[in-house]
């Protein structure tokens, strides 16, 4: 019994004894699975942190998605990917986030299958360093030049996918721009005076590869420089809206002439596959949609009128507004001419004027230009009355218009009486006519305005009821006829209203 005692008292001590060193070690393994131990995956210094521009930066939790661990927070978001660098490496170099899987991120894998690496044929590539400037970081050249772009694969997405190098500015791979087909490209001539130079001087283009100045006036006229550039590397076709900003600022002009949306250019001062066979000068700002058309597609080049603008007399630059980029000389008119003319710069804006012509954005009406008629502006078919078959906007006269006239339907009643007049049942009341306002100012001399003694009196507004015109008021009362002397006077002298008496001479 005692020996039996004996061998359980052994036994039972050596469970305790057991359990005693056992316990220890279990409340090891039970405590490490709430911290893990630390995970080694790579040198803190082979990895791009960023910087701390993430508004949860320096609060002691790695907010950077890329990284996954007890020191990470618990909401993760990609715009916080390399902005949270302090915190970051504090807990990676404290063993309490690593990288997701090991290296890059999931995320960053995935945008690494997006972008284009292009090709090795850079003389840097694998080399160790990501040469392509498109990248930067740790993993980055110290030297990047254009030539580079798409031609250092290997390193490049080593680098990326290892963390130390991304895309420039924020980029994301989906904006990253891959080079044209340089056959897709239309270089344009070589007409430019600084065509053959070595340089690029299409402003259309960027790079080391293009001049330092470079003017809308070269615009498609240095092909044989940028498209050598091109090839090169040292060029690249600026953002796109970038390039169409130069382009839409030629002044396509109207689509009045005979064979506009014919699907060929018939303005002269373009030249290409696109223009039509035979070009008159009667079609130069009279084909705007064909041209425009024709022109984005690149199947034609602004080349101007050449001809007419090596006659053109530019004369000087004395005006106070001159080299202002914008043409104040009032013999030019287009988007490249400014909004406001005075007669005292008429030939005074030399540089700004000859630039707008040469670019397409100013064209020259001769010396002595008579002041721009503009369109008649038939409104649009608001009007209840619209398409009734009858005119029923009071600026008009005529067999085709209805017995009841309102002020309410001005402008509401377009396809009516834009149909109507080109039947010849309605015509425009003389006063409402764009060359009735563009006659103004108008003698008053003959007029008897009367006194200035109306309530509705100095209103800016003809309150007469013997005047009619957009200067008149809506509502006419006979008592203020000859009363409104100060507003009929001088809405009369602008060519706004005009004695009804008139109206038919």
């Amino acid at each position: 019994m005692n020996a039996l005692q004996k061998v359980l008292g052994g036994a039972a001590l050596a469970v305790v004894l057991a359990a005693g060193l056992a316990a220890p070690a279990m409340a090891q393994k039970l405590d490490n699975k709430k911290n893990p131990p630390p995970v080694s995956t790579a040198v803190t210094g082979d990895i791009d942190f960023g910087d701390d521009s993430s508004q949860w930066s320096n609060d002691g939790e790695c907010d950077d998605p890329r990284f996954e661990g007890t020191g990470s927070a618990a909401e993760l978001v990609d715009a916080d990917i390399l902005k949270d660098a302090t915190d970051c490496r504090a807990a990676f170099a404290a063993g309490t986030v690593a990288l997701v899987g090991g290296s890059a991120s999931t995320d960053a894998m995935s945008a690494a299958s997006d972008i284009d690496f292009g090709d090795n044929s850079s003389q840097w590539s694998n080399d160790g360093e990501c040469d392509d400037p498109r990248f930067e970081g740790t993993g980055s050249a110290a030297e990047l030049v254009d030539a580079d772009i798409l031609k250092d694969a290997n390193d490049c997405r080593a680098a990326f996918a290892a963390g130390t190098v991304t895309l420039k500015g924020g980029t994301t791979p989906a904006d990253v721009t891959i080079a044209s087909p340089i056959d897709a490209i239309d270089f344009g001539d070589d007409s430019s005076e600084w065509s053959n130079d070595g340089e690029c001087d299409d402003p259309r283009f960027e790079g080391t590869g293009s001049a330092a100045e470079t003017v809308d006036a070269d615009l498609r006229k240095d092909a044989t420089d940028c498209r050598a550039a091109y090839a090169a590397g040292t060029v690249t076709l600026k953002d796109a809206g970038t390039a169409m900003a130069s382009t839409s600022a030629i002044d396509f002009g109207d689509n009045s002439s005979e064979w506009a949306n014919d699907g060929e250019c018939d303005d002269p001062r373009f030249q290409g596959t696109g223009s039509a066979a035979e070009l008159v000068d009667a079609d130069i700002l009279k084909d705007a949609a064909d041209c425009q058309a024709a022109y984005d597609a690149g199947t034609v080049s602004f080349v101007g009128d050449t001809a007419a603008a090596a006659d053109i007399d530019y004369g000087d630059d004395t005006s106070q507004w001159s080299k202002d980029g914008e043409c104040d000389d009032p013999r030019f008119s287009g988007t490249g001419v400014a909004g406001e003319l005075l007669d005292a710069d008429l030939g005074h804006d030399a540089t700004d004027c000859r630039a707008a012509v040469d670019a397409g954005t100013a064209t020259y009406n001769g010396e002595n230009p008579a002041t721009p008629v503009a369109a008649f502006d038939y409104g649009s078919d608001w009007s209840k009355w619209a398409n009734d078959g009858e005119c029923d906007d009071l600026r008009f006269m005529g067999e085709g218009t209805d017995k009841k006239l309102l002020t309410d339907d001005l402008y509401g009643d377009a396809t009516d009486c834009r149909t109507l007049e080109a039947e010849g049942r309605v015509t425009i009341r003389k006063v409402y006519s764009p060359e009735y306002a563009a006659g103004a100012p108008y003698d008053s001399s003959h007029v008897d305005f009367g006194d200035n003694t109306s309530d509705y009196a100095d209103d800016d507004r003809c309150d007469d009821p013997r005047f009619e015109g957009p200067g008149a008021a809506s509502v006419l009362l006979e008592s203020d006829e000859y009363h409104d002397s100060a507003d009929c006077k001088a809405q009369y002298e602008a060519g706004t209203i005009i004695l009804i008496s008139e109206a038919g001479m």
